[in-house]
């Protein structure tokens, strides 16, 4: 029995065992996906122990009111003395005694404004981005937290402000903050005069410290001695005025809205940033700081921009995009393309509210690739986040739809506007709801214009660009389809008109399936279809469901188009993501759009937390430092309250969107009940809700949230627009069954079935947002807070509570609070020590990284205060990393130094090395190729080069002679001379009576100079000889090349002479053959003529009266039988008679033949040069002679058809009439010779 009992639970089958693991597994499955991966694990400790911590007092307490209770012994008794040096605030305590009265209790300050204190959150099962251990531990800090050192700081000096009259901040009446001087002080009372003049009664508690006046408009907050309210207050706006809109905040950009043009930007800023000439906070530094950690540490950055809307995220992302372009431009243009997609995504995902005239829709991160040299490779644009496709059906009073409506009915062509049937935008109803249709200083037909250059630039074709504003304007005429009720159920059919003609054109789609698809839809029961006539709001609702749907798939298809363009092919060392999406939101009514967007910036709110506050206190605790926890308010129960299963906000609102009979009653109902113990969530009248963010208390009207959330979009038309002829609509359709298949496919293996198989768009939206973290955790983050100063959006105005409750919002103060007192440079100590190891003056290979780490410190005379040293890193101060940063450079300068001269040194040793080498390896080569080139000489020498060689030898040998015998016969006439005087020596001498006179000898050495003279001016007369040999060689060259020339140019002439000779006998040729031709025709018809026809006297053609007959007879008058040669003719035509036509185009031929020899005879003589004519280019006239005698050729060629045919009709006219002319006979005789 015992056996059988144990043995019938374990008794499973195989199928049983298998549909177990499925659904565990579907379970799992079920519980990841909302989880995103998990960070990594922090590396364990390897390092020293932990330093001894700050122990509290052993009667130190926390109440449950957040107060410090507890015997505290401790009294200031001794002065305070203080001396405010800068920044900074030194205080020193002389003397502390021990007193047993109990003291005043002390307020605990949490945070920046306000009293937020820590909550601890309760366990939770719910999804999460993050870690799923996070689920099982407390967030926030410790209840039992140390006062902050601002608020010690505060409580130990007030009695000092107090007793020396200084500067202070007093709350006045009206909430508003406002400086003065302590005049006086009387009990709990304190006399402030303020600026104004005026004196106000103020009590200790409502005074803050103030800060010196040289600390007015620092460009970083953590500058300011006192971190209160009213200081970074008058801070912001002390910079606000000078137009310093950029403002740091310990590692927070702060960018406050100038709503005007600020001289901040363009190519000249940018220039300066690139090369460190400014260090100003701006976006464009921090641009710069991104880029630069990503290229040192190839880690991926990002720059999340967020902010309230008209707070200027857009044009902050801009910003930080043509930086980017410009730090990473190249010679692709990739650049130019990536900065062109702003007027695209502007166009369509942007619109005017009631808060900003140019506000974001939609959210975008845009994902710039760089390559390992620092150019853009690529880019990617994100725009998943896109979820109010309701503003194009819908616009609410003062707002504007999406602006390229508005752009295309001001902007289109008019050929354009008639072939979408355009007329303008007070005409459509999508359109005129608000009765706004303008922006101030907004040329929305100059937006068209540029969109069409930014479609053009970035490639998409003019094909998609025509169904692009097709199917913008098949949207704006879907609004204008009327509906009238055909029975008292409501039931109602399409109206006929012209918004529907134009739409189903537009579509390309019949009007006929439109009007069925809009005012009836399908329901399948079993096999059959039935078709049900719609309601009057169905149909409204399925026409705006179809405009949302295919307005929503144009803008996905659009940047799908983007990415494929910007989509780069070469590696990617890193990105830099900028992420730019909707701010927080908070209207008179807020529905279900304000109700995504601030989920959106709840859980970018705990990003922001996350890594500036929360991860910043763990790591330092974890690596054991010493640090007290700064308290700030987490905002995970209110994201719980979102997310949390089975009963968060989007669970029930999915939940109750899946019964058909629900209504937006009972999604309230539903919340009630199921939250409203939820501390975030609160209750409202009627249909409303309200939601406790971050940011503020947000209440929501549920009008629409179920339909929204829904977004239904019926098969009908899916059918409709797979049978358009439009290509960009059947892709949306294909698209559609896909996604729908895809669900089903997933929800037949959940428990629950097909009903959940359509996927909500708030549960679609919770998807793209984890997405998003999970993006965004993998990188570093850069933030930036934009700040809106008035909510008019006028310049030069600045309203302080509005911005105080905007820094309240983002927990700006906890930050730089954090940021002051911690450590926000760190390092490993193995990445410390192989970048700083080289300072230490001895080496240091034997010491571990820790200790290197501590010797490098040590080496520098880091104060103690400014750096800890954790089990794994080392934390640095603010500035600290800067300062070690210049050692090592200046370090590495003088070692780059050294090592210059010695490498110097030993290149220039080895260079001239290689010179000594190279000169006598050329040396050996040369002398070879010599040598060989003399061997080979005698056998290369030709007979072409023996007479050149004989010319060069007879030139040098007379030459030679000519010297010789010139200095031979100067040492005969030097010998002569010389014997001469030797012999007048010796006569004088033999004469008596004569005084002998004096013979000089010259000496030998005058004689060698002489002689070296004579050599020398001989010499320079032979340099000088064969300088002018060689000119005359160069002038015979040059003369020789002219006559070489001037023989090329008489050839050419020659051979063109010939050719036009030859052309001319050609065409003499042939207009002799046709003149013979002619007179051969003229004789055989005066054969015929004459064998046909008696013989009859005609007129002589001398005489007038040629063809007449006498007046008085039928007798013709009788001619002499011996007719003149018509040769004769021609050569001497009777006075007053009229030529024969023959005997012209000879003359004219014998005469212009004439011409054309004879200035083919002056073109030949012009270019022989042996005509002193008037000819100066024969090219020139032998061209033009060309075109005339190409022109006489015509011509004559037509004067001989003419008199060819004159002949021809003559003689057949005359032969009609009976007679025959005499010239007939005469032609037929001189034929037949």
């Amino acid at each position: 029995m015992m056996l059988s009992a144990s043995s019938a639970p374990v008794t499973r089958s195989s199928l049983e065992e298998m549909l177990e693991s499925l659904r565990q597994r579907d379970e799992a499955l079920e519980r990841a996906k909302d989880l995103p991966p998990a960070l990594p694990a922090r590396p364990t400790s390897r390092a020293r122990l932990p330093s001894a911590r700050l122990s509290l007092p052993t009667d130190f307490k926390v109440g449950a009111n957040g107060r410090l209770e507890g015997k505290v012994e401790s009294i200031l008794e001794s002065k305070v003395e203080s001396v405010v040096l800068g920044s900074k605030l030194l205080v020193s305590v002389d003397d502390i005694k021990v007193e047993e009265p109990k003291r005043k209790e002390m307020e605990c300050r949490i945070g920046s404004f306000g009293s937020r204190k820590m909550r601890k959150v309760m366990d939770s099962t719910d999804s999460n981005p993050y870690v799923q251990e996070m689920n099982q531990q407390c967030r926030g800090s410790p209840i039992g937290s140390m006062p902050t050192i601002d608020e010690v700081e505060w409580e130990d000096n007030i009695g000092y402000f107090i007793r020396k009259k200084l500067s202070v901040w007093c709350q006045l009446s009206n909430g508003m903050w406002a400086s003065g001087k302590i005049q006086s002080t009387s009990g709990d009372e304190t006399y402030v005069a303020l600026a104004n003049g005026n004196v106000v009664n103020v009590p200790p508690g409502q005074l803050l410290p103030a800060n010196p006046e040289i600390l007015d408009g620092v460009d970083d907050l953590m500058q300011l001695s006192y971190l209160n309210d009213p200081s970074v207050l008058h801070n912001l706006k002390y910079r606000f005025t000078e137009d310093m809109i950029y403002t740091k905040a310990g590692p927070v950009l702060i960018a406050v809205n100038p709503f005007k043009d600020v001289p901040l930007y363009g190519n000249n800023a940018m220039d300066a940033y690139r090369q460190k000439d400014m260090d100003w906070p701006h976006v464009y530094a921090l641009a710069d700081t991104a880029y630069e950690q990503m290229m040192r540490d190839g880690k991926n950055q990002s720059l999340i921009i967020s902010g309230e809307s008209g707070a200027g995220k857009t044009e902050t992302a801009k910003y930080a995009m043509k930086y980017l372009a410009a730090l990473g431009g190249g010679a692709g243009g990739m650049e130019v393309e990536m900065l062109q997609t702003n007027c695209v995504l502007e166009a369509f995902g942007n619109a005017k509210t009631l808060r900003n005239k140019n506000s974001s829709r939609f959210g975008r991160l845009i994902e710039i690739h760089f390559t390992s040299l620092g150019k853009i490779s690529g880019a990617k644009i994100q725009t998943s986040f896109f979820c109010e496709q309701s503003r194009v059906v819908q616009v609410g009073d003062g707002e504007r739809s999406y602006h390229v409506f508005y752009q295309l009915c001001s902007g289109a062509p008019s050929l354009l506007k008639e072939k979408l049937n355009l007329k303008a935008a007070t005409e459509y109803k999508y359109l005129n709801q608000s009765e706004c249709f303008e922006i101030d200083g907004v040329d929305d037909a100059l937006k068209f214009q540029k969109l069409q250059e930014a479609f053009d630039l970035l490639r998409i074709c003019k094909e998609d660009q025509a169904q692009v504003f097709q199917i913008l304007a098949a949207i704006l005429w879907l609004g204008n389809i009327k509906f009238q009720t055909i029975d008292n159920e409501n039931h109602v059919e399409v109206l006929a008109d012209e918004a529907l003609a134009n739409a189903s054109k537009l579509m390309k789609c019949t009007a006929q399936g439109l009007m069925v698809a809009l005012s009836t839809h399908k329901i399948r029961a079993g096999s059959d279809n039935i078709s049900k006539i719609k309601t009057l709001q169905q149909a409204i609702d399925a026409r705006d469901a179809l405009a949302k749907f295919m307005y929503g798939n144009l803008f996905d298809w659009l940047m799908e188009q983007i990415n494929k363009l910007l989509d780069g092919n070469q590696n990617t060392w890193g990105s830099i993501n900028i992420l730019d999406i909707y701010g927080f939101e908070s209207f008179k009514k807020n529905s279900f759009e304000q109700f995504c967007i601030n989920y959106a910036n709840e859980r970018l709110q705990q990003h922001f937390n996350r890594h500036l506050l929360k991860l910043e206190q763990e790591e330092y605790e974890e690596d054991g430092i010493d640090w007290t926890k700064v308290d700030f308010e987490d905002n995970q129960e209110c994201l719980d309250l979102f997310e949390k299963k089975p009963i968060g906000l989007l669970s029930l609102l999915d939940e109750e969107s899946n019964f058909p009979n629900a209504t937006d009653l009972t999604l309230v109902n539903k919340l009630n009940k199921h939250l409203n113990i939820n501390p975030f969530f609160k209750g409202q009248r009627g249909r409303a809700f309200g939601v406790r963010h971050y940011a503020g208390e947000v209440v929501y009207d549920t009008n629409g949230f179920l339909e929204k959330n829904r977004d239904p979009l019926h098969s009908d038309f899916i059918q409709l627009l797979s049978s358009s002829n439009c290509k960009l609509l059947q892709s949306f359709a294909s698209q559609k069954p896909d996604q729908t298949l895809r669900s089903l496919r997933s929800s037949l293996s959940q428990p629950g079935g097909p009903e959940s198989s359509t996927q909500s768009v708030g549960t679609k939206f919770k998807a793209q947002l984890f997405k998003l973290m999970h993006q965004l955790e993998n990188t570093t983050p850069h933030f930036i807070r934009c700040l809106k100063p008035n909510k008019k959006q006028l310049p030069g105005m600045y309203e302080e509570d509005l911005v105080l409750q905007q820094l309240l919002c983002c927990g700006i103060m906890e930050v730089m609070r954090i940021a002051r007192a911690g450590y926000p440079s760190r390092m490993t100590h193995q990445e410390f020590a192989a970048r700083y190891a080289l300072l230490l003056p001895e080496p240091s290979e034997h010491l571990d990284p820790l200790s290197m780490s501590v010797a490098v410190l040590k080496q520098l005379n880091v104060l103690p205060e400014m750096y800890q040293v954790g089990y794994t890193k080392v934390y640095l101060r603010t500035a600290q990393i800067a300062r070690l940063e210049e050692q090592r450079t200046k370090a590495l300068r003088g070692v780059i130094s050294v090592q210059n001269c010695f490498r110097g040194s030993k290149a220039r040793r080895h260079f001239h090395e290689l010179i000594d080498g190279a000169t006598t390896l050329q040396s050996f080569v040369r002398g070879e190729n010599a040598r060989r080139k003399f061997d080979s000489m005698p056998k290369t020498c030709n007979v072409n080069t023996l007479p050149v060689v004989n010319e060069q030898l007879t030139a040098i040998i007379c030459l030679q002679s000519v010297i010789r015998g010139w200095l031979t016969r100067k040492q005969l006439n030097d010998k002569y001379k010389l014997r001469q005087s030797s012999q007048d020596n010796t006569n004088s001498r033999r004469k008596p009576g004569r005084k002998i006179s004096e013979v000089k000898v010259m000496p030998q050495e005058q004689i060698e100079e002489l002689q070296s003279t004579l050599l020398a001016e001989l010499q320079k007369r032979v340099v000088k000889a064969e300088q002018s040999l060689a000119h005359r060689d160069e002038e015979n060259a040059a003369l020789r090349e002219q006559v070489e020339e001037y023989e090329k140019r008489w050839s050419e002439y020659e051979s063109k002479m010939k050719t036009m000779e030859e052309t001319w006998q050609m065409q003499m040729t042939s207009l002799q053959a046709s003149l013979a031709a002619a007179r051969k025709s003229l004789a055989a018809d005066n054969l015929t003529l004459q064998q046909q026809s008696p013989r009859h006297y005609y007129d002589s053609e001398d005489y007038p009266s040629i063809g007449s007959r006498t007046p008085g007879g039928s007798t013709p008058r009788k001619i002499p039988n011996s007719m003149p040669d018509l040769r004769v003719a021609k050569e001497q035509p009777t006075n007053g008679a009229r030529a024969h036509p023959v005997t012209t185009l000879l003359r004219e031929f014998e005469q212009q033949t004439q011409n054309f020899e004879s200035n083919c005879k002056a073109i030949v003589e012009a270019g022989s040069g042996n005509s002193s004519g008037s000819i100066l280019n024969p090219d020139e006239a032998l061209r033009r002679l060309k075109n005339q005698f190409e022109i006489w050729t015509k011509n004559y060629k037509a004067k001989l058809r003419e008199a060819k045919q004159r002949l021809h009709k003559l003689s057949h006219g005359e032969n009609h009439k009976g007679r025959r002319g005499w010239w007939g006979k005469i032609g037929a005789k001189m034929l037949t010779k």
